[in-house]
């Protein structure tokens, strides 16, 4: 066995999008069992901390409030002074940006670790060559690679996302309210954070329509506020209003874990969500629109055993309302949880 260099307190940065996060949570696992006995810190922003909070890996979370304290000159500052304050002897920078290396290089920790490039790159001393933008892996796989410059081989890519009290209590009590039970619900997410990866307001309605004509099941719409007037114009054009709650825009990222965590299926475009449910241990159908170098299914993909994706890789706009409730009627089946009507 490799010996490690000696590391007593660790920082890592993961500061972007909420699928970025959780597919990081297996280095962050990595990481930890590599150095049992040292300090694991990760920062994250304001928007996706409660995908780290109570994380059992990680000894702390740090949050960059760019809104708020950390917000402008002063707010950079601080946010360099805080970081000093924790004496790091190595950083882990998964999120490469200006803000990031120039902070860390303030702060003074001595061992910068990240992928090189035009943002400061120039400032890290244990810099790497950026290949994700070929997207000839899993993003998991990718931050896997990065630890290999630490002498760090694992391949243990299940991903982990906690979840929180005061969200485990909301959630029981949403579901009482409105009459649902565990496994009683499919989840619906139609928002992305790209337009052109959202599957057609008509396509989903149809698909909720024909859910609800086949199976003894609610339908839950969610999503973030900006997901709002897309969810607002599906029910407008769904016929089976009754089956359906619309739960955009009103619950937290914590809430929706949990809400994730007792749904028997999410149906979803490529986004944040997907990797949420697979990270609870809930069966996802993510819809792949784009095929890109870098933004592909190779690298984007829902992981786990109860992931399943749909793509037009082969036929451009060809992720027919059929093909995906087919898929759903083979995973609700496969899972042994509802008979069709």
């Amino acid at each position: 066995m490799k010996t490690l260099k000696i590391f007593n307190n660790i920082l890592i940065i993961r500061t972007d999008r909420i699928g970025d996060v959780v597919l990081t949570t297996p280095a962050i696992k990595a990481v930890s069992q590599s150095y049992p006995a040292s300090r694991i810190s990760v920062l994250v922003t304001p928007v996706t901390c409660d995908l780290i909070n109570g994380n059992p890996y990680v000894g702390e979370v740090l949050v960059d409030d760019r809104a708020g304290r950390h917000r402008g000159l002063f707010g950079f500052l601080r946010l360099v002074h805080e970081i000093r304050s924790k004496n790091f002897d190595l950083v882990i920078i998964f999120h490469t940006k200006r803000r990031y290396n120039l902070i860390c290089a303030m702060a003074g920790i001595p061992c910068r670790l990240g992928y090189k490039n035009n943002k400061f790159g120039f400032l890290l001393n244990r810099p790497l060559q950026d290949i994700r933008p070929l997207g000839e892996k899993h993003e998991a796989e990718y931050c896997m690679e990065v630890l290999k410059a630490l002498g760090i081989e694992n391949n243990d890519l299940d991903i982990l996302v906690p979840l929180q009290k005061e969200a485990e209590e909301w959630s029981y009590q949403w579901m009482e309210e409105n009459g649902l039970k565990p496994n009683g619900f499919i989840t619906i997410h139609p928002g992305s954070s790209d337009p052109v990866k959202c599957w057609p307001a008509a396509n989903f309605a149809m698909l909720m329509d024909r859910l609800a004509e086949r199976y003894p099941l609610k339908i839950v719409l969610i999503g973030a506020p900006q997901t709002m007037p897309a969810s607002a114009e599906i029910v407008r054009q769904a016929r089976k209003g009754p089956s359906f709650l619309n739960l955009t825009g009103k619950t937290s990222l914590a809430q929706t874990a949990s809400l994730l965590r007792r749904s028997c299926l999410l149906v979803s475009n490529d986004s944040g969500p997907v990797h949420v449910a697979a990270g609870v241990g809930t069966s996802v159908i993510s819809l792949f629109l784009r095929d890109q170098p870098g933004i592909n299914v190779e690298r984007w993909r829902p992981l786990g055993p109860k992931s399943y994706i749909l793509n037009n890789k082969l036929q451009p706009g060809s992720i027919s309302v059929d093909s995906v409730l087919e898929l759903i009627e083979q995973v609700i089946q496969k899972n042994n949880q509802y008979e069709i009507f």
